[in-house]
Order: structure tokens, then C-alpha cells, then sequence
């Protein structure tokens, strides 16, 4: 019966690696997401606030429906906990704002300001209690819900919303420099884990203060709670990967079989209770060895745990344990419920898992194959093409750098220098390339739109000659469709040949057998062209991506109008397949030289929009590819089947929301 289990655990374990991510994937999305963070939070811009990503998908998780958690605070405010703090700041820099948990219930706390505040913002959201002024949370939530995305709506302390298929929360909230007093015990209690070069790390860098009180205080719309996220990813990256797994098998069990069918107000259970118990279980020693083997046994024992905390009724948070996270919501005949339905499935014991459609086939696999042999190594589990797919995938989703102005750029190009200095991972190289190739771009589509109305000739061709020099060089750092915005800069400036003899360049590249497009790509091809090489070395040579036009910055004039729709209705970037952007340039250049070579381009273009499975176009690109074909079609002339592509344009997933464009180009047609 052991090795039974073991097997099965051994099977989940590899089932979950290819669900979740191996320990390859899981530190390579960290180190993408930590150097982008470490490049926008740079000092040098001298930014009002900083920003962090958190929740799940900072931890390393990319689980289907799982939203994007972001936390904003502003630089010139600190939270101190006594007045000894104010000693280390400046407070002509850094306003202090006091803590005062005297009537608040265990990890929460009032925000106390002593002196006159000057942030409009944070004065927006004080009252007055006992002479004194606070910051009211509720009032901060309302001022701050909608600062980040337009239009959110209120959740928890957050702003919710939707941008495309993918839902995200923001949270404004304040910083303290200083680890909070009712949390020094969690200090004491580390003494197998987490190590102590983490527990002092964490400890340095202090917590958060988020905007949402307790239900049951005496002053819910006003406290604050005590935010230790950014501990938690520290803890969390201290995780083995078989605990790590365990939290993500929770998370499933969570998801699949806890709240399947329940309606959203009868989900009293969350993730945050999952990680919860797993911190327990590992700093309790409460499995001697977390291993593959063992990772079933590891879920047992975490839900038991979980079980146990139900029918009391009481969940400690980890690091304030006195705080009880069921007090609000779980208790009476909520409890009694969920207690009831908890304890059922512990009835059926590991077989439950089986109600899980991610997990289910493993279990099967080895029930109907006893024997069967399981390998657990992650280089068996999953490819070399598979783990660049999604290496490059994070790493073109995390390229997200937006800035129109050229001091801004120039200080990201130095930040980089500075990074390079220090000690990086394959995934930060590769990460620092691509935000280089980005910067440089915008920096010399920045020049040119500078110089183009108010420099003199002399002026313009010195602008001109490093703009060029620029986005040449980008194109060697970037991947192989960066060449693209070398072509875009030549149209832009009239030098069409130019641009056809780049344009012939990138044909060239782009129709490689070995070249990988997402998911699109022949795995042996690559594998023989590029195999082993570095991370760097196969995305300037093998692998191209979507080109993403900044709606803030005009790149080809043609595409105003989308650009344009696009961000009034709160959508940032237009991104085009790098074959629909070849055939658009090559048809909009050669109609200057080749009206031939501008009608085959054109033909092109028509057979890709129109007969692409999803390989080369996929679903959320399909708007502005019948749109760009539009476009191509209605400069040629043809004006039926422009009318028709538009009209398909508008038949597609609105991904970027340009319908107002594309309705006015209908009605600028005169049929």
C-alpha cells in the first residue's frame, strides 16, 4: 500500500510539473517578473510611487482564470510604529504616518498622520477622530480604485476589472521600512524554517498596509490591515519544489473540488487559507521530508490541518497568529456546513483527488498500471522546446515598458548598465535584452517625432542618423521580428527601398524551419538549429513574436485610427502577427517603387487573414488583421472587399478595441 502511494504521489507529482511548471519554469517566471520590477522601480525616474506584482502569478503560478494582484504605494510616505522611527527619515522627503492599534484587532491597525499632509490624494481620504487626523481606508479605496485602470470597480481593498480574458486587482496601499511589533513571535518560531538569511531579509524589508478593516472592529472603515505579501513570496521562493507543488495541488483542490458548483458568496475557503496552511505544516515539521514520494502525504497533511482549523472554527494567520482569518465568515452554521463538506471528502481519503480533472488522469494511470515506473526528473518531463516556448512567452508578456519621454529612456538604459553589473540568471539576461531592444525603439521613434516639425535639415539628419542607429541596434538584441521596427522607421521616413531591403531580410528569417512563433514551430528543426545554445542566442536567431505598437506613439500612419480607438477605449497597445505587419509593409512600401510587387504583397496578406488556422494569426489578433487588410485593400481601390474585411474586423473578439475606427473607415467608403 506504501509504494502504492508512492507511485501515485510520484504521478501526481509529474502531472503537476506539466500543470504547474517544473522547477526550471517556476524560477525562470521569477526572475523575468524580479528584474522588470527591479528596471520600473528605479530610482533614477523619480516616480511618486512603486509598484509590485503579487498574489500567485508573482509566486510563479500560471493557472488558468487566475487573475493578475498588483500593489502600488506611494515614495514619499513611510509607516512608522513609534516615533523613535521618524529619526531615520527626512520628513521634508518622507511624511510619517503612525500606527495605532490600541483598538483594532490583531493585524490591523489605524494610520495616524501627526503632521500636516501635502499629498492631495492621501488628504482626500482623512477623518477626524478624537482631534486627531487619520487616513480612512474606505475613503483611500474610493480616491485610489480607478488610478491605475479606468473604470475599476471596488473588491475588497483593490480595484477589479478585466483587461481582455484576464482579470486583475490593484491595491493602493502605504509601506513601512519596519517589521510590525505584533509580529516579532513569527521571528522567534523560525528555527527550522524558513533559513535564517530569509527570515532576516524579510524582516529587513518590513510589510504593507492595505485598505480594508475588519468586519468586526470598531472602526471597519477606517483601519488598515497589515499586508505581508511581499514576505509571503520570500517564503514562498524558499519552498522546495515538492512544497511548492503541494500549495499548487491545494490550490486545484481548492478550485475543483472545495468550491466547485458553490456560488461565489457561498465560497467561504480562498487561496490565502491554502498558503496558510502549508507555512503551518512546514515550519511545524509536520512532514520530515517533502519529496515526490511524498507529496500526497504532504496534501494530507495540509488538509487535515485545514480540517482541524474548520471544526474549531479558528485559522491562525501565519505571521500574527492571534489574528483568526475565520472570524468574520466562518463560524455558526456557515462552519457547521463547511465542516460537514470537508469532512466527506476526507471520508473518501486520496481518491477524492479523482473529482479533479487536472489531477485525475495521473491517479488513473497508475491505478490501472501498478508497475508502472515513474520519472520524476524534470529534464524527461518536458521538452527543450517546450521550456523555451514558455520562457519566451514570459519574457515577451513581461516586455512592458511604455514611455514617451527621452530623459525617461536614457535612465532605463543606465539602470540596465547597473544591472548588468550584477550577478544574473540565464532568464535575467535574456529579460534585460529584450527591454533594451524595446528601449531603444521608443527611443528612436521618440527622436524622430521630436525633430521631424521643429528641427533645422542639419538637426533632422543627425536625429535622423542615430534613430537609425538605434533601432539597428535593437534588432540584435531583440528577437528575429525586432528587425520589423527597422522596416516601420524606413516607411516612416519615406526611404521605401530601404525598407523592401530589409523587408526581403526578414523573409528570409521569418520562413526558417527551425523558427519558433509561440507555440508554432518544427521541434526537430529547431532543436538542430539552435539546441543547447544559450537563452540569448536562440531568441536573436530562432524565435519571433508579436510586434507591439505603443498607442502613445504613432508608428505607421495608417494605423492612426486603430491606435487612436484603441486607447479611448483603455487598451494600450495594438499587436500585430509579424507576418501580417511584413505583408502590410511590403505592400505600403512597394506601391511607392513596385506597384507589381505591391499587388503580390497584397495577395499575400489576403491569403494568410483568410486562411490561417490559428497558427500564424492567433484568435486575438484576428481584429486587427481583417482590419489591416482593410486597409491594404481600400488603399488599393478594391473597395467591396475592403468593405467586407472591416466587416469581418468587426465580427472577431473586440481584443483591441478598435470598432470606432473601424466603423468610420466603413463609412468613409461610400458604398
Amino acid at each position: 500500500l506504501k509504494m502504492a502511494v508512492q507511485n501515485i504521489s510520484e504521478s501526481v507529482y509529474v502531472g503537476m510539473c506539466l500543470t504547474i511548471g517544473t522547477p526550471q519554469q517556476v524560477v525562470s517566471r521569477r526572475d523575468i517578473v524580479d528584474i522588470v520590477e527591479m528596471l520600473r522601480n528605479n530610482e533614477m525616474l523619480n516616480k511618486p510611487f512603486t509598484g509590485m506584482l503579487s498574489g500567485s502569478r508573482r509566486e510563479g503560478f500560471r493557472l488558468s482564470g487566475s487573475d493578475s494582484d498588483c500593489m502600488f504605494w506611494l515614495n514619499n510616505h513611510r509607516v512608522i510604529w513609534d516615533f523613535s522611527h521618524a529619526q531615520f527619515y527626512n520628513t521634508q522627503e518622507h511624511a510619517p504616518i503612525l500606527c495605532d492599534s490600541s483598538e483594532s484587532p490583531p493585524g490591523f491597525t489605524l494610520l495616524w498622520l501627526p503632521l500636516e499632509i501635502t499629498n492631495s490624494r492621501v488628504a482626500s481620504a482623512c477623518v477626524r477622530m478624537n482631534g486627531m487626523l487619520y487616513i480612512s481606508s474606505s475613503k483611500y479605496r474610493e480616491v485610489t480604485c480607478s488610478l491605475v485602470v479606468p473604470g475599476s470597480s471596488p473588491h475588497g481593498p483593490c480595484g477589479s476589472g478585466s483587461i481582455g480574458n484576464v482579470e486583475y486587482d490593484t491595491a493602493h496601499c502605504f509601506v513601512s521600512d519596519f517589521w510590525p511589533p505584533s509580529a516579532s513571535s513569527w521571528i522567534d518560531r523560525c528555527h527550522s524554517w524558513p533559513p535564517p538569511h530569509v527570515v532576516n531579509d524579510i524582516v529587513r524589508n518590513g510589510c504593507h498596509f492595505v485598505a480594508i478593516g475588519h468586519k468586526l472592529g470598531n472602526h471597519t472603515d477606517n483601519e488598515w490591515r497589515i499586508s505581508f505579501s511581499q514576505a509571503e513570496y520570500k517564503l514562498v521562493c524558499s519552498m522546495n519544489h515538492t512544497q511548492f507543488l503541494t500549495y499548487g495541488l491545494l490550490k486545484l483542490f481548492l478550485k475543483e473540488i472545495i468550491n466547485e458548483g458553490l456560488r461565489d458568496e457561498d465560497k467561504l475557503l480562498c487561496s490565502y487559507h491554502m498558503k496558510t496552511t502549508v507555512f503551518w505544516a512546514i515550519q511545524q515539521n509536520a512532514l520530515p521530508r517533502w519529496c515526490p514520494q511524498n507529496l500526497l502525504v504532504g496534501f494530507w497533511v495540509c488538509f487535515k490541518l485545514l480540517l482541524k482549523w474548520v471544526y474549531e472554527g479558528v485559522c491562525p494567520n501565519f505571521f500574527i497568529p492571534e489574528n483568526n482569518m475565520f472570524l468574520s465568515n466562518i463560524y455558526g452554521e456557515a462552519q457547521k456546513a463547511l465542516f460537514t463538506r470537508l469532512y466527506r471528502l476526507y471520508e473518501n481519503g486520496i481518491p477524492l483527488l479523482l473529482h479533479s480533472p487536472s489531477i485525475r488522469s495521473y491517479i488513473i494511470n497508475v491505478l490501472c498500471n501498478p508497475r508502472l515506473t515513474i520519472c520524476t526528473d524534470e529534464h524527461t518531463l518536458i521538452s527543450e522546446v517546450e521550456v523555451d516556448e514558455n520562457i519566451f512567452g514570459e519574457v515577451y508578456e513581461n516586455d512592458a515598458i511604455s514611455t514617451l519621454d527621452l530623459h525617461t529612456c536614457e535612465k532605463y538604459l543606465h539602470r540596465i548598465e547597473q544591472l548588468l553589473g550584477l550577478p544574473l540568471t540565464q532568464y535575467h539576461i535574456v529579460m534585460l535584452q529584450t527591454l533594451t531592444a524595446t528601449i531603444l525603439q521608443r527611443t528612436a521613434f521618440i527622436l524622430h517625432s521630436m525633430y521631424t516639425n521643429t528641427g533645422s535639415n542639419k538637426q533632422l539628419y543627425i536625429v535622423d542618423k542615430v534613430a537609425c542607429r538605434l533601432v539597428k541596434l535593437s534588432a540584435k538584441f531583440g528577437f528575429v521580428s525586432d528587425m520589423l521596427y527597422i522596416a516601420m522607421y524606413y516607411y516612416k521616413t519615406f526611404r521605401y527601398r530601404d525598407a523592401l531591403s530589409v523587408i526581403d531580410i526578414i523573409k528570409v528569417k521569418l520562413a526558417q524551419p527551425y523558427l519558433m512563433y509561440r507555440s508554432h514551430v518544427d521541434r526537430e528543426r529547431y532543436i538542430e538549429a539552435v539546441g543547447g545554445q544559450s537563452l540569448s542566442t536562440k531568441m536573436r536567431q530562432a524565435v519571433a513574436q508579436n510586434i507591439k505598437l505603443d498607442n502613445k506613439m504613432f508608428f505607421i500612419n495608417e494605423l492612426i485610427p486603430e491606435q487612436q480607438s484603441s486607447i479611448q477605449n483603455i487598451w494600450y497597445s495594438l499587436y500585430i502577427p509579424p507576418l501580417v505587419l511584413l505583408d502590410m509593409l511590403e505592400f505600403l512600401c512597394s506601391r511607392h517603387v513596385d506597384t507589381r510587387r505591391a499587388q503580390r504583397a497584397l495577395d499575400d496578406l489576403q491569403v494568410l487573414v483568410h486562411h490561417d488556422q490559428g497558427d500564424l494569426i492567433n484568435v486575438e489578433l484576428r481584429d486587427i488583421s481583417w482590419e489591416i487588410l482593410g486597409i491594404c485593400q481600400q488603399i488599393s481601390g478594391n473597395l467591396h472587399a475592403a468593405l467586407y474585411s472591416y466587416q469581418q474586423s468587426l465580427r472577431q473578439y473586440p481584443s483591441h478595441k478598435i470598432q470606432t475606427a473601424t466603423r468610420q473607415r466603413i463609412q468613409d467608403l461610400h458604398l
